[in-house]
């Protein structure tokens, strides 16, 4: 019998209407096109990709802020729009990427992490701080942190109470939104082994959204990489990190910059067009930028191709028929002759 994954995504799309002056049509912009996956329970899905690709528009779906245009979301095997918002904050929250611009200034750390727990309505007081006091052990705060404001604590011990209101429902699944990007990269450390650590404890089933690929390096068990709303490669980490199949997964790759001097800002000969949501080009989306486009790119959208690990979506991966290598290989020994 095979297990229910934690997350699973089906055919899911998002299309924005923007209007562009007062009496101009208004245009779509197509900000997550027939998205599939699943998540197995207890493991990371990284996904990465420039800006403007779809990440955070993909999960804000997964939680249920945004309405998709087609297709469904099942978590823990439940659609969540047929869950209501106490049934969805169960299964399934949130980290931001701020976690100043996440917590109410207004409110001490402690009701701000107990804030979920009122909010279920079923939870006696001494129930709710116990629960609090315990979370915020867990994320590595102290009681007397627990009295204080956000503005009183650092960039990592607001992610910290940030992590702590997430998890004090005990959900199965945490979306974490660029957690790691506004904090300090020795901070950063901090805040991913902290999540690595929770991951083990409770259990949990991450859905990393990040365009640091070396963090994704770090946490993830597999990673997907999106391009203009498609998720254009899957692959275990290991397995894309080592040899990724898609020319813009290696175009991502080689853009990391590197502590040696004198290297400068690599170039990674994508030329100067840059992705436009709101016109998606024909066939292969990457074909614009892509230094291997050839003639079949602009016309046919590729289909997935097997990789080590997973797939990607790239004509460059679909291998000759044996009839097709029969006749090339009988080409060149009538050449040899």
């Amino acid at each position: 019998m095979t297990a229910v994954p934690a997350i699973e995504v089906r055919n899911l799309r998002r299309v924005f209407r923007v209007r562009q002056g007062l009496f101009a049509e208004p245009r779509q912009v197509v900000a997550v096109d027939d998205v599939t996956f699943g998540v197995p329970t207890g493991s990371v899905l990284g996904v990465v990709g420039e800006s403007g690709c779809g990440k955070s528009t993909l999960a804000r779906l997964i939680l249920g802020l945004l309405p998709p245009s087609a297709g469904d979301v099942l978590v823990d095997g439940k659609r969540l729009a047929d869950l209501d918002r106490r049934a969805r904050a169960r299964l399934i929250q949130p980290v931001f990427q701020d976690p100043f611009a996440s917590l109410n200034p207004r409110r001490r750390v402690k009701d701000i992490v107990g804030m979920p727990l009122a909010a279920q309505g079923d939870v006696a007081a001494a129930e709710m701080a116990r629960r609090v006091a315990e979370m915020l052990a867990r994320v590595g705060l102290s009681p007397e942190q627990g009295e204080r404001y956000p503005a009183q604590l650092s960039g990592g011990q607001r992610q910290r109470v940030a992590i702590a209101r997430a998890l004090v429902l005990r959900p199965q699944i945490v979306v974490c939104d660029e957690p790691t990007s506004a904090l300090d990269v020795s901070v950063q450390a901090q805040i991913l082994n902290l999540l690595a650590a929770l991951r083990r404890e409770l259990g949990l089933t991450y859905l990393f959204i990040s365009h640091n690929l070396a963090v994704v390096e770090h946490v993830a068990s597999e990673v997907a990489v999106m391009y203009l709303g498609r998720i254009v490669e899957r692959s275990e980490s290991e397995a894309l990190f080592r040899a990724p199949g898609h020319p813009y997964t290696r175009t991502l790759l080689a853009s990391v910059l590197t502590p040696e001097p004198g290297l400068g800002v690599p170039d990674v000969g994508l030329g100067d067009v840059m992705p436009d949501p709101a016109n998606i080009p024909p066939g292969c989306r990457f074909h614009p930028r892509c230094p291997q486009s050839f003639e079949r790119c602009p016309r046919e959208a590729p289909p997935a191709w097997a990789t080590t690990g997973g797939f990607a979506e790239c004509h460059l991966l679909e291998k000759p028929a044996p009839a097709a290598v029969a006749g090339a290989a009988a080409s060149q020994r009538q050449l040899a002759r």
